[in-house]
């Protein structure tokens, strides 16, 4: 199995350079809820959310976003970084959005499944807004570069952001 490997350039994986943005709050060692970081460390692809609404499913492995599935952002909340169901009061993402943002989403398991309050949540792998906008901590990638993405991952790829980048 490839490791997928941050870079200053993009994410290198599989033989090839992936243009990418990052969090807005740049690398981050010390990472916390809301700080728009993406967290130095090795993590792992645990799963991989789609709409089926939009598009057939991209792998076997691949769970679909229903409506009413949220993602807990709250710290105070026994469900933070955790899939959740609507109706929710505690904060959270709404995974099904109106927008195709979350279209596709390869899940990390940073701070996850066991989180620490404020430690952040929800790095995911998924679309970005447009070529340079940051995410709020998350890697994202042109629609048919994820799509490829997602066709050569699988649960337990590395996703690595070396402490250099920081």
């Amino acid at each position: 199995m490839s490791d997928m490997v941050l870079t200053r350039m993009g994410l290198r994986f599989r033989g090839r350079m992936w243009p990418c943005t990052i969090g807005k709050g740049g690398i981050r060692t010390d990472k916390r809820e809301g700080d728009g970081a993406t967290p130095v460390g090795t993590h792992q692809i645990v799963g991989l959310l789609y709409r089926p609404d939009r598009m057939a499913r991209p792998a076997p492995w691949a769970l679909p976003i229903r409506p009413g599935d949220l993602w807990s952002d709250d710290v105070r909340d026994a469900g933070y970084n955790q899939l959740v169901r609507a109706p929710y009061k505690p904060s959270h993402e709404t995974l099904r959005r109106a927008d195709p943002l979350y279209d596709l989403i390869l899940l990390t398991d940073w701070n996850w499944p066991n989180a620490e309050p404020g430690r952040g949540s929800a790095i995911f792998l998924h679309r970005w807004r447009r070529p340079g906008f940051p995410t709020e901590g998350c890697v994202a990638f042109r629609p048919d570069h994820l799509r490829q993405i997602v066709r050569f991952s699988e649960p337990g790829t590395k996703v690595v952001v070396p402490e250099t980048l920081a």
